[in-house]
């Protein structure tokens, strides 16, 4: 056993917290530095273990100790570091939930940033692949996919088993992933169509009560309903919508990519716009969980110097977050219609580790004549990871303990508010029943 591991200390008690991310400066490129801190953090982790069960990188990290001559980390060849590196989808919950050895301990892991600034070395040394490029050019993607006709060929395509073989075979994308429709009639354009009714904001519970909402190419492109549901639960509440001027991806899928200029200069588009709405006293708000996280975690980490990133990060809420703060205040709607019955809610990951609790259970819970069931697992889809031809069935086995707890429950609806990982349920259960959206369900409830 190594020094490290004999000298192993209780994980410490106090709150976690995250160091800025030093990607600007030239050390975090320096490969022989990361390598180096790899081989200690590995070699924490398993003496650890801890995390075992919660996406395959620690497994992948596991299994390469002890089928090495050694079964230590010396054993282990530095190429093959990588390889757990490929199994990292930045969830975090490692980080947030299990990890004890997170700062303020001496030890200072950080377990996904490690992993990010290993995908950040690559990305820049040009081994990423074309297709984990393209995947992760949302708005390139959704501007060609939604262009009338085009959707329409998309779509058609993306149901096709022969077109999602050769899919598979050219670019990697397995043809059994669930891939989601394209719209040309974007939530942008539903938007501009719409006359909104006329309504006073009424600040409340650390609300300002009028909310600018950041779309998220997901929701202009691939679920515009989604965000027509939110904008209706909101506006039945009383809360004044409107929408960014313009805004490039959140930049989470670069993010993840390890390509931090690309997330530099999203960030040079939607800060200064999502700033200005601040300034004239709009919440900010985004329907998908990865985007807000961005918001309030992964910016400010990455700039945390930049006055009108911490401007953004105070003024953005997840919306369950928001409409709970409303209801603390006296300020939301429970004259609900329409029971929900029993409603299983997968709780995804990137809202769990923004550590504000159950909004989502909390807010259903309101609704007469409705039980929640709640899972606090990982579905293992992470936007990209789930798509991949080498990565998709070690997705579905991830995510296989969430689609057999919504299939043992038994329930009238299930829900996450992850439209993604909606949909690797959805594929987890085989195709039975499909998953419907958080806003969807409480627009359905107060019967607007």
């Amino acid at each position: 056993m190594t020094d490290t591991t004999q000298d192993r200390r209780e994980g410490s008690l106090d709150a976690p917290t995250r160091h800025p991310l030093d990607w600007q400066s030239p050390g975090f490129y320096d490969r022989a530095a990361l390598e180096q801190e790899l081989e200690r953090v590995y070699d924490i982790c398993h003496g650890c273990r801890r995390c075992v069960s919660l996406c395959n990188a620690f497994p992948k990290l596991f299994d390469l100790v002890d089928e090495s001559e050694t079964m230590e980390i010396d054993g282990v060849q530095t190429r093959d570091y990588y390889k757990v590196v490929e199994h990292c989808y930045l969830c975090d919950l490692c980080y947030m939930t299990k990890c004890p050895y997170v700062p303020p301990h001496e030890w200072n892991v950080d377990f996904p940033h490690l992993m990010l600034r290993a995908k950040a070395v690559e990305f820049k040394a040009g081994h990423t692949r074309f297709r984990d490029k393209l995947l992760t050019s949302t708005d390139l993607v959704g501007s060609l996919a939604g262009i009338p006709v085009v959707a329409d060929i998309v779509n058609a395509a993306n149901r096709s088993g022969p077109a999602r073989a050769l899919l598979e075979t050219a670019l990697g994308v397995h043809r059994d992933a669930i891939l989601p429709p394209y719209h040309s009639d974007s939530f942008r354009k539903r938007y501009a169509r719409r006359t909104p009714g006329a309504l006073a904001a009424e600040a409340a519970g650390g609300t300002r009560g009028k909310v600018a909402l950041f779309v998220t190419c997901y929701g202009n492109r691939n679920a515009p309903a989604m965000v027509d549901d939110l904008v209706a639960v909101l506006e039945h509440n009383g809360i004044p919508v409107t929408l960014a001027s313009r805004e490039k991806c959140c930049g989470m899928p670069k993010l993840e990519l390890g390509d931090l200029d690309t997330v530099a200069a999203h960030k040079q588009v939607n800060i200064p716009e999502l700033a200005r709405l601040v300034d004239e006293g709009w919440d900010l708000m985004a329907p998908v969980p990865s985007c807000v996280l961005m918001y309030k975690q992964e910016l400010p980490l990455m700039f945390p110097d930049d006055a009108d990133v911490a401007k953004v990060r105070d003024a953005f809420f997840d919306p369950f977050e928001y409409l709970m703060l409303r209801h603390k205040a006296g300020k939301l709607d429970t004259s609900f219609s329409n029971p929900l019955g029993k409603v299983s809610w997968h709780v995804p990951c990137h809202q769990r580790v923004q550590n504000i609790g159950p909004k989502t259970r909390e807010v259903f819970a309101l609704v007469p004549d409705t039980t929640i069931d709640t899972i606090e697992r990982c579905s293992g889809h992470d936007g990209t990871y789930a798509v991949k031809r080498e990565y998709h069935e070690i997705s579905m086995k991830i995510g296989r303990p969430v689609a057999n707890k919504v299939r043992e429950a038994a329930c009238d609806h299930y829900m996450s508010d992850c439209p993604m990982a909606g949909d690797q349920i959805h594929n987890g259960l085989g195709g039975d029943k499909a998953p419907e959206s958080p806003f969807t369900l409480l627009r359905h409830a107060y019967g607007i």
